[in-house]
């Protein structure tokens, strides 16, 4: 049973600019809540007592929204990156909260990437096998995008590639790793360190114990506003993914105090948020209308993102734009 956790939740979020000026990614709403809030509610129902945010671009907003853990039913902790060290280099000073043993297991999960793998097997694979670290694979139609990883009969990883324009497999990388006590220990500290470039391909030529899960569950990376915007659709489409996911009711969610007159069609897992007034005769399709803003009469918005306090006219038509503000 791992019962400790590390989120990676201090990067940027470059390709998301538009949203991210005043927001870190992570605490982007998908489904109505932050995708950190969908991540820690997974941990937790996997049995994760215990877990460190790994903070770095605006870490001051984290703390304020899920203090101590305490209403989420776990412990939750700061890390903060003065300045960012890197997946392996965040791993190394996240686990100094955690006082982990040489021989005891923790998850790593990446903070833009949704998943509805099964953690407790992950977990399990890892342990039967004796693994120094263990990384959840998905297959993909087009590797090409991501860091592919060959595996041999037995689930242990033969190489770790990263981008290339012929994949050798279509196996990637998914961005939730368990890593045991020694693995970490092996991370330079304070250091700018890279798990991708640099800690695994290192295990390799240690010839260290490192295996591949692979679970063809539910996965996202959601690192593009149109992934951002579907990765929302699909958990209310599908609210089984996540714990953190509440009050869908037909197939979409829409806040208690939204304003939505009874013309207006509602659809295909949109999230309207607080506050938020959909004139008459609207159509919203697969889209986000966030906290405050409005929607004028007969407009149609379909497979958008319209950001806090957004006002659009009537009649507009608008397909896969972000709006903000």
């Amino acid at each position: 049973m791992i019962n400790k956790a590390i989120l990676l939740v201090g990067g940027r979020g470059t390709r998301l600019a538009e949203l991210t000026k005043n927001t870190p990614k992570p605490m982007l709403k998908v489904a109505g809540a932050p995708v950190t809030e969908h991540q820690i509610a997974r941990a937790q129902a996997a049995g994760v007592t215990e877990i460190v945010l790994a903070t770095s671009y605006l870490a001051e907003v984290f703390e304020p929204y899920f203090g101590d853990g305490s209403k989420f039913g776990i412990s939750i902790k700061y890390a903060i990156e003065k300045q960012p060290l890197g997946t392996g280099g965040a791993i190394s000073n996240a686990a100094k909260f955690l006082n982990l043993a040489e021989d005891e297991s923790v998850f790593i999960f990446n903070g833009d990437v949704l998943s509805g793998h099964d953690l407790k097997a992950q977990a399990q694979f890892h342990e039967s096998k004796g693994a120094d670290v263990t990384l959840h694979l998905v297959r993909v139609d087009d590797a090409r995008a991501y860091g592919c990883v060959p595996l041999d009969q037995d689930g242990k990883v033969l190489e770790f590639l990263e981008k290339m324009d012929q994949p050798k497999v279509n196996t990637i990388n998914a961005g939730c790793y368990i890593f045991n006590g020694s693995a970490i220990a092996q991370i330079p500290q304070d250091s700018v360190v890279s798990v991708e470039r640099q800690t695994f391909p290192e295990l390799l030529r240690s010839k260290g114990a490192l295996y591949g899960y692979v679970d063809d569950s539910y996965w996202i990376d959601m690192g593009t506003p149109a992934s951002y915007i579907k990765a929302s659709k699909d958990l209310i489409l599908n609210p089984a993914i996540s714990p953190a996911t509440r009050g869908v009711v037909d197939g979409v969610m829409i806040a208690k105090d939204a304003a939505v007159d009874a013309t207006a069609i509602i659809s295909d897992g949109s999230a309207i948020e607080s506050g938020a007034v959909i004139g008459a005769n609207c159509q919203i399709k697969g889209s986000i209308i966030s906290v405050g803003a409005s929607i004028g009469d007969g407009s149609i918005i379909d497979n958008c993102y319209i950001a806090p306090n957004v006002s659009i006219a009537s009649n507009e038509k608008i397909f896969e734009k972000i709006i903000s503000n």
